[in-house]
């Protein structure tokens, strides 16, 4: 990645990511944020990234419910030490756009494993346009045990995978650093 996507990258989660500030003003996080706005959560070092990383993978993928994503992301970041910031990056990969493909994965894996979602009533669903309720209806009788299970395995895999990655960019960042420190010494 070259330096000016970095820097790019760095202005947007500036702007567009919760600080230190917002948080300690939330209703949500107030009682919480004796644990949450400690100093070494939002620290970016080879272990609080990756773990970052993995945690907002994981709640993002697992909870798809926007706003309970971020919450969810730095609530976790506490016991596992993990990066906040990155945390509540990771957790945009699930948005209006990439929600509908993975609910669909989750519940083709989770059929494949032996729980039963009626793909049929589904298509039904789709192609008649029903309504919230309708569709809240299949989600919680027929589809909830597949799309849990599902939701589950892709996550955690999301988040190991996550993981790996963010620890190796890491690292070679770091001997990115050290090499040109060496060529200017």
């Amino acid at each position: 990645m070259s330096k000016t996507r970095l820097v790019s990258l760095a202005n947007w989660a500036r702007t567009h990511l919760p600080t230190r500030d917002s948080l300690e003003q939330s209703v949500l996080i107030r009682p919480f944020a004796h644990l949450v706005l400690r100093a070494d959560l939002w620290r970016f070092n080879r272990r609080s990234v990756p773990r970052g990383v993995a945690v907002g993978l994981f709640v993002g993928i697992f909870a798809l419910i926007p706003g309970v994503q971020l919450v969810g992301a730095a609530l976790l970041c506490v016991p596992t030490r993990g990066n906040i910031p990155l945390a509540g990056a990771m957790t945009f990969l699930s948005n209006p756009a990439t929600t509908p493909f993975i609910m669909l994965a989750s519940i083709a894996l989770g059929n494949a494993l032996g729980f039963h979602a009626d793909l049929a009533t589904l298509n039904h669903l789709f192609t008649s346009g029903a309504g919230m309720g309708a569709w809240m209806h299949w989600l919680l009788s027929d589809g909830a045990p597949a799309l849990m299970v599902g939701l589950a395995i892709i996550a955690s895999v999301s988040a190991a995978a996550g993981y790996c990655v963010a620890a190796l960019v890491w690292r070679r960042m770091v001997a990115t650093r050290r090499r040109k420190r060496r060529l200017r010494a």
